[in-house]
């Protein structure tokens, strides 16, 4: 399973080397929507497109993101004050007595205040982090598809939830960010051959067991643990990840969302601990999987004339 992945940021590769247009009508619904509801995660790469507007819609998402980080900052501003005073009010009783209640508020507020000071110092950074790129499940991030003959690129959420589907399917099966190969005409047979999308990325990252890494068994008394590993392409490349998507609707409410088809792990992927991996199509192709005809033969052949890099491995920052 990709759980994450770190997306191509760059703005003017989208533009000039992939020929898309990008639908600036989508992004402001989005920024909109994500000054109005809660759970919209937006990749804080993608806000940086709109840091230059030059045109008035780009200038009015420039207008919603400021917004949200001016509503966001205050939000967190006002965590900190009540920590702090949770603090001082816990350090005053220790001062006199212990309890336990005192001693609870005091490591709770500390925690928190630290990680609030944090997420401001986030929110107001300007310098760039690779991590500005990252998505996760339910984040958004700008996915290419074929919108009236033209490569266009969208915002849409990782986490697939079919048309048709009722709401609750995102709890009910939390895994549908992937789409396993070998259930394309399963579970996800209305969209494979029939709404594709692609999604560049640079790396993508995945949980693994320790000792499943190391390649042993585990230790009499040892406890599995976790381990988050980035993965990138050698030599380095933009890989392009054969998606499914779907266009959900319930009333007045719409989803966009998507989710990376994966399939049998390189050797190497393997090696290093997990058991499936995204699929990386290549660019040549890219037109042809955008524009399914139907024709599941056609696609299953684009997904075996795979791009097939060496994936090196670290352990995720």
């Amino acid at each position: 399973m990709c759980y994450s992945a770190q997306v191509l940021s760059n703005y003017e590769k989208y533009v000039r080397q992939w020929g898309a247009d990008i639908s600036v009508q989508q992004f402001f619904q989005l920024y909109f929507l994500r000054n109005h509801t809660t759970g919209i995660r937006i990749p804080k790469a993608i806000d940086a497109w709109f840091a230059n507007p030059s045109t008035d819609d780009e200038r009015q998402i420039k207008a919603l993101i400021d917004a949200y980080n001016t509503s966001q900052s205050a939000k967190l501003e006002q965590e900190i004050f009540r920590q702090r005073k949770r603090l001082a009010d816990a350090e005053r009783t220790l001062q006199t007595r212990t309890t336990k209640k005192a001693l609870e508020d005091r490591r709770i507020a500390t925690s928190k205040v630290e990680r609030s000071l944090e997420r401001l110092a986030d929110l107001r950074r300007i310098e760039p982090k690779d991590r500005d790129a990252r998505i996760f499940p339910q984040s958004y991030a700008p996915v290419i598809i074929m919108k009236d003959g033209r490569r266009t690129v969208v915002p849409m959420r990782y986490q697939c939830r079919p048309s048709g589907k009722p709401a609750f399917y995102d709890t009910k099966f939390p895994g549908t960010y992937n789409a396993r190969r070998d259930n394309l005409e399963g579970f996800w047979k209305p969209q494979f051959g029939h709404e594709h999308a692609i999604l560049l990325v640079n790396a993508f990252y995945e949980n693994v067991s320790r000792h499943t890494m190391e390649q042993r068994a585990l230790a009499e008394g040892e406890k599995e643990e976790n381990v988050v590993l980035e993965f990138r392409p050698k030599p380095e490349q933009d890989m392009v990840i054969a998606c499914l998507w779907s266009h959900w609707t319930q009333g007045d409410s719409t989803l966009d969302s998507f989710a990376a088809i994966t399939d049998d792990p390189p050797a190497e992927v393997a090696a290093a601990g997990h058991d499936r991996c995204i699929i990386q199509i290549r660019p040549e192709n890219a037109d042809a999987w955008l524009s399914p005809s139907g024709d599941l033969a056609t696609q299953y052949a684009l997904l075996d004339d795979r791009a097939l890099p060496f994936y090196e491995h670290r352990k995720a920052a």
